[in-house]
């Protein structure tokens, strides 16, 4: 089963049908059942980190994501589900997010247009599975105001360039995190997930073929 995490946020029914559209059969649930029961899980994020904690919590999630990526299962965070791997951000003060990489969610630098709105190339750090058939340097579609500053600096597999580099793509064993919105990114976008869901079902899940949702 294919698990997107729902907690309220915006962009919930555009991941779904980008999923959809690759030929896979996905499910929208707030249950903590599902999710653990999940082969793959996705994390969507629209809005305040600080606000999307608060939500998690509420629906009991906040330990389902730490054990899944404890586990080492796929899991696969958009925009701000990205934010909330780290340790904190400064958003609003200071907000205490998930705490599963070492790290701080920083606004970005004085001076630049915010939010970071619209198209920008992605630079590629890494050779991974997730780039296949992805040119280094393709255009993904960005909004966000906050970017993730981690400690350990192997994790980065992307970054892109607006006033600063900085990381927009985070690998970690079987998680995956972006600060762009594959779903909104055309082409190159729904070859990302599809990456991420043959890599983490295999191919033959396609079609109708997963039973278990």
């Amino acid at each position: 089963m294919i698990s997107i995490i729902d907690y309220g946020a915006g962009n919930l029914g555009s991941v779904a049908n980008a999923i959809i559209k690759l030929g896979y059969k996905p499910k929208v649930t707030d249950k903590q059942g599902d999710v653990l029961n999940s082969t793959a899980v996705i994390l969507p994020g629209v809005g305040a980190a600080g606000n999307a904690m608060e939500n998690l919590q509420a629906i009991g999630m906040t330990d389902v994501i730490r054990q899944i990526i404890h586990q080492e299962r796929p899991l696969f965070a958009v925009c701000v589900g990205l934010q909330l791997l780290f340790s904190g951000t400064e958003e609003d003060g200071w907000h205490k997010c998930l705490d599963v990489i070492p790290g701080t969610v920083r606004r970005l630098p004085e001076g630049l247009k915010v939010p970071h709105m619209g198209w920008n190339q992605v630079k590629q750090q890494v050779s991974h599975p997730m780039f296949n058939g992805i040119p280094d340097e393709a255009n993904f579609y960005f909004v966000h105001s906050y970017y993730v500053d981690p400690q350990d600096r192997s994790v980065v597999a992307g970054t892109t360039d607006y006033g600063i580099s900085m990381p927009c793509m985070v690998i970690r064993n079987n998680l995956v995190a972006t600060q762009f919105h594959p779903e909104k990114s055309g082409s190159w976008g729904l070859r990302m997930y599809s990456n991420f869901l043959e890599m983490s079902l295999g191919k033959e899940e396609r079609n109708g073929k997963e039973k278990s949702n």
